[in-house]
């Protein structure tokens, strides 16, 4: 199974906002709420990730705008552009019993009702109507629809995903 991450991204900075130093940022996490309340942010790429203050936080169009410490015009705003904007794990908006984090079914082991290993789960791909997992296994690569009748069980904990194949999968 993968290992728990440090950091969970929750923006992508897009470059600067006006000329007194807002970034805009790209929302990526199903709880934008979070902005309003940020006090403090890490930000980076890969490994190399810092903490920032967050300073204020608005709403424009389907972007944030962030006031971020040490960012007081539009030069060093610019300067951030690609950048990650990530919280702690331990920081992530508690979800319901039937949903997950990504991080949390990459690795599991897939297998079927009938008790058939098929690989593990490779990636998750994030199509809006469903989520896909992809299945690397012995027979090379499946593309498995997460959708309720085929998905059976994420059992995070036994680290296994339970499946019904449909028909000429």
């Amino acid at each position: 199974m993968a290992l728990s991450p440090r950091y969970l991204a929750i923006g992508r900075i897009l470059g600067a906002f006006g000329v007194r130093g807002e970034v805009k940022v790209e929302v990526l996490t199903d709880f934008p709420e979070r902005f309003q309340e940020m006090k403090r942010a890490y930000i980076g790429k890969g490994d190399d990730v810092r903490p920032v203050a967050v300073l204020g936080s608005r709403f424009h169009r389907r972007r944030v705008l962030l006031r971020l410490e040490g960012c007081p015009d539009r030069s060093a705003a610019q300067r951030l552009r690609g950048q990650w904007l990530y919280i702690p794990v331990d920081e992530a908006v508690p979800l319901a019993e039937d949903e997950y984090y990504e991080y949390e079914v990459l690795g599991l082991r897939v297998e079927t009702v009938e008790g058939e290993f098929l690989g593990h789960v490779r990636e998750v791909i994030f199509t809006g109507a469903n989520e896909v997992f992809i299945v690397e296994g012995e027979q090379g690569e499946l593309l498995l629809p997460v959708l309720k009748d085929v998905v059976l069980e994420i059992d995070r904990s036994g680290e296994r995903v339970l499946v019904a194949l449909p028909p000429g999968l």
